[in-house]
């Protein structure tokens, strides 16, 4: 039986309906809105916990529940067409919550993505092809997304975005390598980033990253605290 040319068929969007989980002020009320990207087999609600942890109250927070709890099925290093159509999709996710947040009248530098795991490769690859003034990029553990020799080819500049990039080192899931790589490509997009180095730590979040989590968006809320006529905007 014939079906058509499959450019006639509706490519799949698996994360397209799911779900968002929120926390903190009203996205109009709020002094800066925050992105959240879960790693792989965790959720939405796990971490919005870090809104809880990170204790800025003015601060709104966003989290995007991915469909079957990942947001792409192989590992970050693998063959880009490999994680398709879930890899599209869920920079379409993020990039679409981005764009929500910008028509609700929030600037793109009181806006901040913070991923962990494959949620921070998620966050990194969001930023460099979606590039504009964030108020911070966040990722601990992750890095850019595709096999080592990507070509790094992202058109426009991130314009001073802050970035803080911290992993453990060995990581189990994170080649150290593809972090500092990342670090490089980010700095040649615009950004200021810092690069911390731990160690043997486990596969997780320490306090100093979480501070340092805290630190940057701190700063982002108290430079959008205020206006050109000094007035919250």
């Amino acid at each position: 039986m014939t079906t058509g040319p499959t450019s006639d068929r509706p490519t799949p969007d698996p994360h397209a309906d799911a779900p968002l989980r929120r926390a903190g002020p009203p996205i109009e009320s709020a002094a800066g809105v925050l992105v959240l990207l879960h790693g792989r087999g965790a959720t939405a609600e796990s971490i919005l916990g870090l809104h809880e942890a990170l204790a800025i109250r003015s601060l709104a927070a966003i989290a995007p529940q991915a469909s079957d709890n990942t947001w792409y099925p192989l590992s970050f290093l693998a063959p880009l067409d490999s994680n398709q159509p879930h890899l599209d999709s869920a920079l379409a996710r993020v990039e679409s919550i981005v764009r929500d947040v910008l028509a609700a009248g929030v600037p793109s530098e009181r806006i901040a993505l913070l991923g962990f795991s494959q949620g921070a490769c998620l966050a990194c690859e969001s930023a460099a092809r979606h590039p504009r003034h964030y108020g911070a990029l966040i990722a601990l553990t992750g890095g850019l997304i595709g096999p080592d020799g990507t070509a790094r080819r992202y058109p426009g500049s991130l314009d001073g975005t802050p970035v803080f990039l911290a992993s453990g080192d060995p990581d189990a899931h994170v080649p150290f390598a593809r972090v500092r790589e990342t670090a490089d490509v980010l700095v040649r997009m615009g950004a200021k980033v810092e690069l911390r180095r731990y160690p043997g730590m486990p596969h997780t979040i320490n306090n100093e990253e979480l501070a340092a989590a805290r630190d940057s968006l701190q700063r982002m809320v108290k430079d959008g605290a205020a206006g050109p006529s000094g007035a919250r905007p």
